[in-house]
C-alpha cells in the first residue's frame, strides 16, 4: 500500500476525533513566493487575473479557434502550452482564492484532452474557494494531470484545519500523482469539508488522502462527497463524516463518526456500531450523475447529461462511455453575471438550456424553468442572489430537469424559498394512482446545489429548498445557515428550514443541512430515501425559550411527518454545539412516526462541547452531553 517514503503517513487518528466549532477567519495556508505574488492583481466581480502568463494562455487559446466565449473567469488550457505558463496561471488563481472564503470571485480551470506535466516537471494545482478544476474530455482518462490537484489545511494563528474548506470541486480527469517533496509527495490531498465534491476523477500512482497530515500533523475536516470515481488507497483519517457512492476504491483507512458507502467496489464491510463507523450498501438504489462540459472530436463544446441508474455499483465510465445524451453548446445560453433575470427567462422560454459562467448573479425576479429536460449548469460555483425577497428559482411540474453546480445565496430581504422544485398546488391535484409506484423514468435531479444564509452578507430565507416533484434525486446538497462570516446572528440571518420534501419517491444521496432555526429537514412525501445525512443544530439560540415548540425542546435535525407510511434512511448524524447557552437541550436528533414502513439505519448524535441531545431518535438512544464530548450515541436500527 505504501512505498518506503510513505512509511510515516498516519492511517488513524485515534478512536474518535472531533472539533467543537469552525474558525471564523481562515488565513492563507502557504507562503507564496514573490514571483507568484507579482503575477496576481486585484480582481473584481468578473475580472480575470491579469498576468502575462494568463494573457499568453488566452492568446494561444484564441488562436486555436474557440468559437464559444466562456468569459474571463474561465481559464482554458491546452496540452501544447508550456507547463511553466500553465503553472503560473493556476498559481495566480490559487493565490487569490485560497483564503477568499466570502469573496465574489469565481473561476473555472478547464483542461482540454491531453497530458499535462511530467515526472520531471509536474503540474501542481492548489484548489481554493470558488474554483472548479475540470477536464474537457468525454471521459476522465482523456485528461491526465501528472502532478497534484490538492486542497490543504488552512493555517493561521488559531491552528491548521480543513473545517472551512468549502465551495470548490475537481472533476472529469485523471490525477497521476507525481512531484512535490517530503510529506506532501505521499498522496494527492483533498482535505475538504462540505460543498467540495470530487466527481469522475481517476487517481493513479499514489494514495488519495482526505485529510492533510502534513500541515501541523493530522487535523480536522468535515466533508465530504466522492462520486463516479476510481482511486487507489484512500486515507480518510480525521474526516468526521464522508459519503462515497458509485465508485471504485483500492482500500479505506479508518473513520471518525459517519462514513457511508453506496455502490462502491472496494468499500469496507458494514460495521456501524462496531470498531469503525461504516455504513455500506452494496448497491446505490438510484443515481443520476452530474452533467459536464466537454469537447467533441471537432473541438466543439457540448454538455453530456448522464442517464439515471438504479441499483448500480461502480463508476459509470470504466467499461466505456457513460450512458446518456449529448447536447450541443448551441442549445445553451452562455450566461454572464451581468445578465438580468429577464434575459435568462427569455432564453429559457425560447427553449434554451442555461450555462452559467463563473460569477455572482443578482436577480430581481424568479428564474422559471418550465420545459421538461431543461439543464441548468453552473461553472465555478456560479452563485444566484435573489433581490427584494423573490424566490430565486422555480421549476414547473415537468420531468427530467437537471440543475447542477450552483449556489443560492440568500439576499437581504427574506425570500419565502430559494429553490422550489415543482408546484405544491398542482402536485396535490395528482391522482393517487399516478404516485407511489416507485418508478423513476427520467427523474429531475439536483447535483452539487448549495444554499447559504448569511456569511457573505446578511441574508434571510424562510426555506432553502422545497421539492414537490415526484421521482427527484438530490445528490450532494449543502444547505447552510452560516455560523461565521458577515451578517450572522439569531435575528440577523434568519431561516426556519433547510429542506422540505413533499414529492414521492425522492432520494437524497449526500444531504448536509446545518444550523437552521426550526426542524432542519421535513419529509412529507412517501417512499423517500436518504443515504448519508449530516446536521449541526444551530449554535446561536439565545436560550431554551427561544428554541422549543410545545413540549419538545429544540427541533429535530431530520423529521419525517406523521402521515408518512414508507421512508428509509442510512448513515445519518446530528450534532449539537450551543455555545451561546450551553444549558440548551434538544429532545432528539431525529423524529419519525413509529410504523413498520419507516426504517432508519445507523443513526448517531454527537455533542461538540456545549448543549445536550436527550435521545437519538424519538425517545430511543442515550443522551450526548459535555460529560463525553465528541463521543457519539448510536442507534443501529429503528424501530
Amino acid at each position: 500500500m505504501k512505498s518506503d517514503d510513505q512509511a510515516s503517513v498516519p492511517l488513524a487518528t485515534g478512536s474518535r476525533r472531533f472539533y467543537s466549532s469552525r474558525t471564523k477567519n481562515s488565513g492563507g495556508f502557504l507562503a507564496v513566493s514573490a514571483a507568484l505574488t507579482m503575477l496576481l492583481a486585484a480582481c473584481g466581480q468578473e475580472a480575470q487575473t491579469p498576468t502575462s502568463a494568463t494573457n499568453t494562455l488566452e492568446a494561444l487559446s484564441a488562436q486555436k479557434g474557440h468559437a464559444t466565449d466562456l468569459g474571463p473567469n474561465v481559464k482554458i488550457f491546452d496540452p501544447s502550452m508550456a507547463t511553466a505558463d500553465i503553472q503560473a496561471a493556476v498559481d495566480a488563481v490559487a493565490t487569490q482564492q485560497l483564503s477568499n472564503q466570502f469573496g465574489k470571485q469565481r473561476y473555472s480551470l478547464l483542461f482540454k484532452p491531453g497530458t499535462y506535466g511530467s515526472a520531471e516537471h509536474p503540474l501542481i494545482i492548489q484548489v481554493g474557494y470558488y474554483t472548479e478544476v475540470a477536464g474537457l474530455g468525454a471521459n476522465p482518462t482523456d485528461v491526465v494531470i501528472n502532478g497534484h490537484v490538492d486542497a490543504y489545511n488552512q493555517c493561521d494563528a488559531s491552528g491548521c484545519i480543513a473545517l472551512n474548506n468549502f465551495w470548490r470541486s475537481v472533476s472529469n480527469l485523471t490525477i497521476s500523482v507525481k512531484g512535490l517533496t517530503g510529506c506532501q509527495a505521499s498522496a494527492n490531498f483533498w482535505a475538504v469539508s462540505q460543498a467540495s465534491p470530487m466527481r469522475r476523477v481517476n487517481v493513479t500512482g499514489g494514495n488519495l488522502s482526505l485529510m492533510d497530515y502534513c500541515s501541523a500533523g493530522p487535523q480536522y475536516a468535515s466533508g465530504g462527497f466522492i462520486a463516479d470515481s476510481q482511486t487507489g488507497f484512500v486515507i480518510n483519517g480525521s474526516q468526521q463524516q464522508f459519503l462515497v457512492r458509485n465508485s471504485n476504491i483500492g482500500g479505506w483507512s479508518n473513520g471518525v463518526w459517519n462514513q457511508v458507502f453506496a455502490g462502491v467496489v472496494g468499500a469496507p464491510p458494514q460495521s456501524f456500531g462496531g470498531s469503525d463507523p461504516y455504513t455500506t450498501l452494496a448497491q446505490n438504489p438510484v443515481s443520476r450523475e452530474k452533467p459536464y462540459l466537454y469537447q467533441d472530436t471537432n473541438g466543439r463544446y457540448r454538455v453530456f447529461v448522464p442517464d439515471a441508474q438504479t441499483n448500480a455499483q461502480g463508476a459509470t465510465w470504466l467499461s466505456g462511455q457513460t450512458a446518456g445524451r449529448s447536447i450541443s453548446i448551441d442549445d445553451f445560453y452562455v450566461a454572464r453575471p451581468s445578465d438580468s433575470a429577464q434575459t435568462l427567462n427569455n432564453q429559457l422560454s425560447q427553449g434554451n438550456n442555461l450555462l452559467l459562467t463563473p460569477g455572482v448573479y443578482n436577480i430581481g425576479s424568479t428564474l422559471k424553468i418550465k420545459r421538461a429536460n431543461t439543464v441548468v449548469l453552473g461553472m465555478g460555483v456560479a452563485t444566484i442572489v435573489p433581490q427584494n425577497g423573490v424566490v430565486a428559482m422555480s421549476v414547473a411540474d415537468v420531468p427530467g430537469v437537471d440543475i447542477a453546480g450552483l449556489m443560492f445565496d440568500a439576499g437581504p430581504v427574506n425570500s419565502p424559498v430559494l429553490l422550489q422544485v415543482g408546484s405544491q398546488r398542482e402536485r396535490d391535484e395528482h391522482a393517487k394512482s399516478e404516485r407511489h409506484d416507485g418508478s423513476y423514468g427520467t427523474p429531475t435531479a439536483l447535483q452539487d446545489v448549495f444554499f447559504r444564509i448569511g456569511g457573505a452578507q446578511a441574508g434571510k430565507a424562510t426555506l432553502s429548498l422545497e421539492v414537490n416533484t415526484d421521482n427527484t434525486i438530490l445528490d450532494d446538497i449543502w444547505a447552510w445557515r452560516a455560523d461565521h462570516g458577515e451578517g450572522v446572528g439569531w435575528t440577523v440571518n434568519t431561516a426556519d428550514t433547510g429542506l422540505i420534501v413533499n414529492g414521492d419517491n425522492v432520494t437524497a444521496t449526500g444531504l448536509f443541512v446545518e444550523h437552521y432555526q426550526k426542524n432542519e429537514v421535513i419529509w412529507k412525501g412517501e417512499n423517500g430515501k436518504t443515504i448519508f445525512f449530516q446536521n449541526e443544530m444551530p449554535y446561536d439560540a439565545p436560550n431554551q425559550a427561544a428554541w422549543k415548540h410545545g413540549n419538545v425542546l429544540g427541533y429535530a435535525g431530520y423529521l419525517v411527518a406523521n402521515s408518512v407510511k414508507v421512508h428509509e434512511g442510512w448513515g445519518m448524524g446530528s450534532y449539537i454545539f450551543t455555545n451561546v447557552d450551553p444549558t440548551i437541550h434538544a429532545s432528539h436528533g431525529f423524529e419519525v412516526p413509529t410504523v413498520p414502513g419507516v426504517r432508519m439505519h445507523d443513526l448517531l448524535t454527537v455533542e461538540l462541547g456545549a448543549g445536550t441531545i436527550d435521545h437519538v431518535i424519538n425517545s430511543t438512544g442515550n443522551a450526548v452531553t459535555s460529560a463525553a464530548v465528541g463521543v457519539p450515541s448510536t442507534v443501529v436500527s429503528y424501530p
